[in-house]
């Protein structure tokens, strides 16, 4: 080949590089976020998501998008995760919504309500029933925006260092439990108490608290409650599921290209199947953790029944310096709400 074809040739091959190069590199720039999540590093379901959700979002990007995940305390602790994504010290967090409910009771509608909607339930609301809007729509004045991550499914009672004989026994009892449904048992006398989940078993080792609830088998076993509380009850009726959101800075999202934004949403989306992983584990677990180590009993219907209602009349007292999306939040519940409460076997 002559010299002057040559160098023809390769120019017209470097000018095509050059025009294709900062196509690519515009749709794929380095992005490096923090994730705070409210979880400590033992629960490898609810903080291994949050890294799995890492791991799939660098080989999606082929590493140009990094989040880097952090436990609960290493940044900030547990049920702060919202305030620092709203104000920008981390670029995202995951964490359960109802945390938040002293903020605003709507936020209650994120995770669970009690006698309330079962995962199935939750996702298809929150997917297609125009729940990701509403909560969105709360989110805005947070400066965030949320996308439903993974759900732990139905959760059971809790772990209790006395025997519960009967609603009685709630009567100035201490005790851990998550979001709203403390104030449902606060009208039954209990004394209720949010901490996160890695602040839970020192407190009831110290006898600060009475009684805790968590998740389930597998996850009460890794936070230890079965070594301090002898008595384990079933179900919990405050979360038919328990779903988490992960937390997204409404201006840091805003800058994300739509590549890595459709990134994040395909992929949590894929994790709202969790349940059916959670499960498999939780029940792997029941007979170590009931059969070993401590007797379950289940709750009675008859004590479920006075707990629901109180919770229903709680729930449709009139609404007054509540915000406007927590009524329509109600009103989109009405139905699915009632429907989960009567049926059968809950």
């Amino acid at each position: 080949m002559k010299r002057r074809e040559f160098l023809k040739t390769a120019g017209v091959g470097a000018t095509a590089s050059a025009l294709a190069a900062p196509a690519i590199a515009q749709s794929m720039p380095e992005v490096k976020w923090r994730l705070a999540a409210s979880w400590p590093k033992s629960l490898d379901t609810l903080f291994g998501g949050c890294e799995y959700f890492a791991r799939r979002i660098a080989e999606i990007t082929d590493n140009k998008f990094q989040i880097q995940v952090f436990a609960a305390g290493e940044l900030v602790p547990g049920l702060q995760v919202l305030d620092a994504v709203q104000n920008g010290t981390v670029e995202m967090g995951n964490t359960a919504l109802y945390y938040y409910w002293g903020k605003d009771p709507a936020f209650t509608f994120g995770t669970a309500l009690p006698f309330g909607l079962d995962a199935r339930q939750m996702n298809a609301w929150i997917r297609f029933g125009g729940g990701a809007d509403l909560l969105n729509e709360l989110l805005k004045n947070f400066n965030c925006i949320g996308v439903a991550a993974a759900n732990t499914g139905a959760q059971m009672g809790g772990w209790f260092r006395k025997e519960i004989k009967s609603v009685d026994d709630l009567k100035g009892l201490k005790m851990r439990i998550g979001g709203f449904a403390g104030t449902i048992l606060a009208k039954l006398g209990a004394v209720p108490q949010q901490l996160a989940g890695g602040d839970i078993y020192p407190a009831l080792e110290k006898g600060t608290l009475d009684a805790c609830e968590w998740v389930g088998p597998y996850d009460d076993e890794k936070l230890g409650f079965y070594k301090v509380a002898k008595y384990y009850y079933y179900p919990g009726w405050w979360e038919g599921c328990g779903q988490a959101h992960n937390l997204i800075n409404l201006p840091k999202w805003n800058e994300l290209p739509k590549s890595y934004q459709s990134a994040i949403l395909t992929i949590w989306r894929c994790l709202g199947v969790g349940p059916r992983q959670v499960r498999l584990q939780q029940s792997a677990r029941a007979e170590t953790v009931v059969g070993a180590r401590r007797a379950a009993a289940c709750v009675s219907s008859g004590r479920h029944g006075s707990v629901l209602q109180g919770c229903e009349r709680y729930l449709r007292r009139p609404v007054e310096n509540k915000s406007a999306l927590q009524e329509a939040i109600r009103q989109r519940l009405g139905v699915p709400w009632r429907f989960a409460a009567v049926a059968p076997g809950r």
